[in-house]
């Protein structure tokens, strides 16, 4: 099957898709997003932005209507993902948008995935199966665990569905610093405890360290404490535990371990209100400061496998990957 028929099936199947979402159909409009990631995978479509959160609409090369007689069949026939579409639209007797000139169908644009996503029911199995290969899809084989893009996009679906602790997961595999400390602002103010305000954005800073996204780190770290209402101006702060997180970031930038040493030794009495601080110093220290490894093969237990799941394996093979959709860490 030739690329442009790829990109035809897909923009048809699409299409199909979002026809039966709106209609109630979500087992329907679920195998039609598979057949969408399906058509990506065999086509190795190249993940770009476009094709991750784009938009259909007008001038998108959108416009014909397909009804019952399915006058186009003749241009897709023998396609097996096609036929199923026009097949199903047929079954309803709704008509199917299709491409206006099959022969410049644009390729179904990046929002394309993130809002199959968001019109999937939430509690369906069908939405952590198109979650997990979608982003198996878009790491492109690399091992990674998904497009920054694409975790920027599920991150804010599941923020808007209030579902904080997944959308932080997606969050720290994005680049959006900001847009993670707005939602954890959020988060904090209508779940968390007064006391625990602190504790939202030390532990989202320090997951982004593990993950080397030392930006991201200090964008989430100044976003979150100028606009959480329940921080006063600074720093310094009033909370020990955020005069550590902002000498930490400064530590950081200098790389200087007795540094390092002499805070994480100065701040434990905060850093032991969560027994996950001292292993993701543990990390920061290696990534940032030359700490050689602990000699024990690896972090054991129930605190080896969060930290497994935060970063991922580098030494994970490609066909052992299986990107979580659900958050690594619990806050108590």
């Amino acid at each position: 099957m030739s690329q442009s028929k790829h990109a035809e099936a897909r923009e048809l199947m699409y299409s199909g898709a979002l026809l039966f979402f709106s209609h109630g159909q979500q087992n329907s409009a679920a195998d039609l997003s598979m057949l969408v990631l399906e058509s990506l995978e065999k086509a190795e479509v190249e993940v770009a932005d476009e094709l991750l959160a784009g938009k259909v609409g007008a001038g998108s090369g959108w416009g014909t209507i397909l009804s019952r007689d399915l006058t186009c069949r003749h241009v897709l026939s023998g396609e097996r993902e096609v036929s199923k579409a026009l097949l199903w639209a047929a079954w309803l007797r709704v008509p199917l948008l299709v491409p206006a000139a099959l022969g410049d169908a644009p390729e179904p644009e990046p929002e394309n995935l993130a809002k199959v996503f968001s019109l999937m029911d939430p509690n369906s199995p069908e939405r952590v199966a198109f979650v997990s290969r979608a982003l198996k899809w878009s790491s492109g084989g690399s091992g990674k665990l998904g497009h920054p893009r694409l975790h920027q996009l599920l991150a804010l679906t599941l923020w808007k569905e209030q579902n904080y602790c997944e959308s932080r997961y997606h969050f720290l595999h994005s680049a959006d610093g900001e847009g993670c400390a707005n939602m954890l602002v959020e988060y904090s103010t209508s779940r968390g405890f007064r006391s625990e305000v602190d504790m939202f954005v030390a532990q989202a800073v320090l997951q982004f360290l593990c993950l080397k996204n030392k930006s991201s780190a200090s964008v989430v770290f100044t976003t979150y404490t100028q606009k959480h209402p329940s921080i006063e101006d600074g720093p310094p702060f009033v909370e020990p535990l955020l005069n550590f997180i902002w000498f930490l970031l400064l530590a950081v930038d200098g790389g200087k371990l007795t540094v390092f040493t002499v805070l994480c030794e100065q701040y434990q009495p905060s850093l032991r209100r969560d027994p996950m601080y001292n292993e993701y110093l543990d990390r920061i220290g290696q990534l940032f400061f030359g700490v050689p490894p602990k000699q024990t093969s690896s972090y054991g237990g129930l605190l080896g496998n969060l930290l497994s799941s935060l970063m991922g394996s580098s030494e994970q093979e490609e066909g052992e990957e299986s990107p979580s959709d659900g958050s690594p860490i619990e806050l108590d």
